[in-house]
Order: C-alpha cells, then sequence, then structure tokens
C-alpha cells in the first residue's frame, strides 16, 4: 500500500491598528519611498528594485543585513490590489540562510473610524522555523511602519 505523504504547511497572522486612515496606511505598502523606510528591521536597509502595483504586476525588495552586507532578495506578483482594502501578492526569498518557495501574503486595511486595523496573514512556509522567522520579521516591520504615517 503506497501512501503519499502530506506535506505540512504553515502559516502566520500580524494583527496591528495604526492611528491613520486606511488610505494614508495603504500607500506606504505601495510607495516605492515609504516601503524603504519600514519594511525591514532596523538592522536592514531596504532597496525597492521594482514595484508595479496591479495585478500580474511584479515587485522585487533587496534587504541588505548592515552587521555584514548579506543581501537578501525577495520577489513575487500581485495577484489581487484592491486599494485601500487588500492586497494579495506571493513571496519568495532567496539567500545564504534561507530559500524560501512561492508563499502567499494578504493584507486587509480595515476602516477602524479614522484608525485602520492591518491584518497580514502569510502561508504556505514550508516549515515551522521559517515561519516563525517571518514572524518576527513582520512584527518588526510593523513596529517600524509608523514613521511613515506621519
Amino acid at each position: 500500500m503506497a501512501a503519499e505523504a502530506a506535506q505540512q504547511q504553515f502559516s502566520l497572522q500580524v494583527k496591528r491598528r495604526f492611528a491613520a486612515p486606511r488610505e494614508k496606511v495603504f500607500r506606504a505598502w505601495t510607495d516605492p519611498e515609504a516601503v524603504k523606510q519600514w519594511h525591514a528591521s532596523d538592522e536592514y536597509q531596504t532597496h525597492v528594485a521594482e514595484l508595479d502595483l496591479r495585478v500580474g504586476g511584479r515587485y522585487r525588495f533587496e534587504f541588505k543585513r548592515l552587521s555584514d552586507g548579506v543581501v537578501k532578495p525577495v520577489w513575487g506578483t500581485y495577484r489581487e490590489v484592491r486599494a485601500p482594502e487588500r492586497l494579495v501578492y506571493t513571496w519568495q526569498m532567496d539567500s545564504p540562510d534561507m530559500k524560501l518557495g512561492e508563499t502567499v501574503v494578504t493584507v486587509e486595511f480595515l476602516d477602524r473610524g479614522g484608525e485602520t486595523e492591518v491584518v497580514l496573514t502569510h502561508e504556505l512556509f514550508p516549515n515551522a522555523e521559517i515561519c516563525e522567522q517571518h514572524n518576527r520579521g513582520w512584527n518588526a516591520c510593523f513596529d517600524s511602519l509608523p514613521k511613515c504615517l506621519d
């Protein structure tokens, strides 16, 4: 009897509320200059190589670790773009310490009466360790996001 082992996949969800209207928060996610300011922890410098905000459009970011200069490229394709409500895009990463196949990020921007609740769901991680690394990374990004919202 042959049995196929189902590959377990992992996902994470980060929710955070920001004191800004969702149009402004959405813009911070989609404007290359804003993305460079918040889309990494303080340990990295972000370069936006490409950001084509439309269904089927591609993006590419490069995160340069300040301590040793290691560059971690991230790229993907937009699957859904509904300003200022929702983004869905693929996410792939290739760096010396992490090879990651295609995962999917969904970001919802919920109007909370002048504030915005952002709900990010990142799915299809191959293992718990990579999922947790991304959980820490996304939380660091969310910590930095308010500096683009003033």
